[in-house]
């Protein structure tokens, strides 16, 4: 089968022949119809070369598709159920330690799948099971997010513009900060109440920085000189919580960080999808993508380095 790959080297993906996957025990092959692509496939092409047990490597955390072989221990799936898998559950990460679904099969651990409800587009499956399932369990289950909360959310990307409508819907008051003002129509569609360019403006103005600004979390889905910012927007007893991995590391101010949390939260459960699926299905989460073809994922890769991708890249494989 064609499965694209990272050969090493940081040189770009590659489209090769790969053998079938075939099932262990406590596995089930699933005919990958869906497959968003992420930053995290482009950071895994960078920072991968000392870490991958084996290259090349086939990329692809973020899948839906239909299971076509149960392995002996399997219990709870059968043949023809319609699955996603959590990128980052009990199997070693997908397209970074064990292969991924940018290929026409994948083999994953039944513990990790996700049942897709009936009428749930499958690109909204696959993008659920890591954009989805982070950026919520960031939001909801880390942060904690709550009606009567200022929420402020950095990055309105592929995981931002989910995040920041999950705290629309639990009722919070939700900010926005990001660069690409092309998108600030779709945060506002979102029940987001202002949107910024930079999160420095949340805490300007304020009477002592170090004491913070007005909102009781953050979630920076960004990560690039942002979690300064972030500390500095919330106040005392307020929390930011950490996804994006934009530079690999951080410099803050010590003091800003004195009567605050910050917690990093990365990934999620097989609840998470499923409760993400669930909001999906009732059209309360309708989150922007595009569907690109799997002889498109190389170019779509470079599309997101290049930073023109507004939601989330999806190739699909077929229904």
């Amino acid at each position: 089968m064609k499965a694209w790959q990272y050969p090493g080297g940081h040189r770009p993906i590659e489209l090769n022949e790969v053998p079938e996957p075939v099932p262990a025990p406590h596995q089930v092959i699933i005919d990958v119809k869906a497959a968003g692509l992420c930053h995290s496939d482009l950071m895994y092409m960078e920072n991968g070369d000392g870490v991958m047990p084996f290259l090349p490597m086939t990329q692809g955390h973020e899948n839906a598709g239909v299971i076509s072989a149960v392995g002996s221990e399997v219990v709870g799936f059968a043949v023809g159920d319609v699955v996603g898998v959590n990128s980052a559950g009990v199997q070693p990460p997908l397209g970074m330690f064990t292969p991924g679904g940018f290929a026409g099969r994948l083999a994953a651990d039944h513990r990790d799948l996700a049942r897709v409800p009936a009428g749930l587009d499958l690109s909204l499956a696959a993008l659920a099971t890591d954009a989805g399932m982070t950026s919520y369990h960031a939001m909801i289950k880390a942060g904690r997010a709550a009606a009567g909360m200022k929420v402020g959310v950095i990055g309105f990307g592929g995981l931002g513009q989910i995040g920041a409508r999950a705290a629309v819907l639990a009722g919070a008051e939700v900010h926005v900060a990001e660069v690409k003002e092309e998108v600030w129509p779709l945060a506002r569609a979102a029940g987001v109440t202002a949107c910024v360019k930079d999160a420095d403006e949340w805490a300007a103005g304020a009477a002592n920085p170090m004491a913070g600004g007005s909102f009781d979390l953050v979630v920076d889905y960004a990560g690039f000189d942002t979690t300064q910012k972030a500390l500095n927007a919330v106040k005392r007893g307020g929390t930011v919580v950490q996804v994006g991995l934009g530079k690999p590391t951080f410099t803050v101010i010590t003091p800003s960080i004195l009567g605050k949390r910050i917690i990093g939260s990365l990934g999620g459960t097989v609840e998470d999808i499923e409760e993400v699926y669930a909001l999906m299905l009732s059209g309360d989460l309708a989150p922007a993508y595009t569907e690109i073809a799997f002889d498109e994922i190389g170019a779509g890769l470079e599309r997101l380095r290049d930073n023109q991708v507004i939601g989330r890249l999806v190739a699909r494989f077929g229904d």
